[in-house]
């Protein structure tokens, strides 16, 4: 009955869908229902590549932004920041694409390109502001939208070669989740085999923690308080280890033992009972955007490292689909048509994926 009431908004609202030479799906309102809705990409630049979209990831982002929840959203909204798709057209100077590649584009478009984050390739961490993928201001003053729509217009620095032998569904939610847990990871030197690395929670983000730690050579401990994830964390995923971290018992028989930690959990939870499983030295990266509390004690006894990180630089991100590719690295994902969006949001916020929805937007955004 749900599914037939978002069809009816949806039939009813496109009288209103707009102009413009690009269709996408938008948020009007603080609702965040999305709904079809024409608007206008910027002309191709002599430095920028036109991306046909033939699949696009959703992000938790992707609920929030819509929703409002960081405040700052600007309406009509078209989500979307896990982008894989076809170069169709390329600007004068570019050398690196041409017509016809796989490529992808994350959840930043531009940057100033002269600052010191800039300069080493942490283009994420841009001094002057990062231009994001949606809800931000591209190069010509204009509200940038996102990967739920035919096709996009970007900077061919922030844009990234995909392997031809890689699925483009299975690149795009590399693009956000898979370069957030990779880049720290890469950074703290969590691809030395044989060590030992934990991995708190078991969606989006802690799924692609698994299968990197396993393509690294770790020894791989996956935490969750929910028993029935043991199957999937195992037998899916191919983690060495299940601990019910609610089991006191579990998670004292693993103190001071990981090298690793890596925290995607988004609600709130206790840190000090997963700082206490580091040996001396350890290091804990939290990327799940929960409020972090913690024990001055629990570092010091230790001496070990709190991080935290958000996506990653085109450095690593170029170098993590590389990776993938060449060692087979393949997130697990549910593709969706366009107009199950809706749905799939609700589902998202009830965790009732395994573990990315993919829209096909090539074959169902007409």
């Amino acid at each position: 009955m749900g599914r037939r009431r978002a069809r009816r908004k949806i039939m009813a609202s496109e009288t209103a869908i707009g102009e413009g030479n690009c269709l996408g799906w938008a948020a009007r309102d603080p609702s965040g229902f999305l709904s079809p809705y024409k608007f206008d990409r910027r002309d191709v630049g002599r430095d920028d590549i036109s991306v046909r979209i033939t699949y696009c990831g959703v992000c938790y982002a992707d609920v929030g932004w819509p929703r409002n929840h960081p405040g700052n959203s600007k309406y009509p909204m078209v989500p979307g920041h896990e982008i894989a798709g076809i170069v169709q057209c390329v600007g004068a100077n570019v050398k690196r694409f041409k017509v016809g590649d796989h490529v992808g584009v994350g959840t930043y478009i531009n940057s100033c390109q002269k600052c010191d984050s800039c300069n080493i390739f942490l283009e994420v961490q841009c001094l002057r502001g990062v231009n994001l993928t949606y809800n931000s201001v591209d190069v010509d003053g204009t509200t940038t939208q996102g990967g739920f729509s035919r096709f996009i217009v970007v900077h061919q620095r922030y844009t990234f070669k995909i392997p031809d032998n890689y699925p483009l569904e299975l690149a795009a939610p590399l693009l956000c989740a898979g370069i957030t847990v990779y880049s720290p990871m890469k950074r703290h030197n969590m691809n030395q085999p044989g060590k030992s690395l934990g991995v708190i929670g078991l969606g989006g983000l802690g799924h692609m923690a698994v299968k990197f730690g396993k393509a690294f050579g770790l020894k791989v401990n996956v935490f969750s308080t929910s028993i029935s994830k043991k199957e999937e964390a195992v037998s899916l995923l191919g983690a060495d280890e299940f601990v019910l971290s609610s089991d006191e018992k579990q998670m004292k028989a693993l103190a001071k033992s990981l090298d690793f930690v890596i925290d995607t959990a988004s609600g709130d939870h206790p840190f000090d009972p997963y700082l206490n499983l580091l040996k001396v030295a350890g290091v804990y990266v939290t990327v799940g955007a929960s409020e972090v509390k913690f024990s001055p004690i629990s570092l010091l006894r230790g001496m070990r490292t709190v991080a935290g990180s958000a996506a990653g630089g085109t450095k690593d991100i170029q170098e993590m689909l590389d990776l993938c590719a060449a060692k087979g690295v393949y997130p697990k994902v549910e593709v969706i048509p366009i107009d199950y969006v809706n749905e799939a949001l609700e589902r998202l916020i009830k965790r009732d994926v395994k573990y990315r929805f993919v829209i096909d937007i090539e074959n169902s955004l007409k």
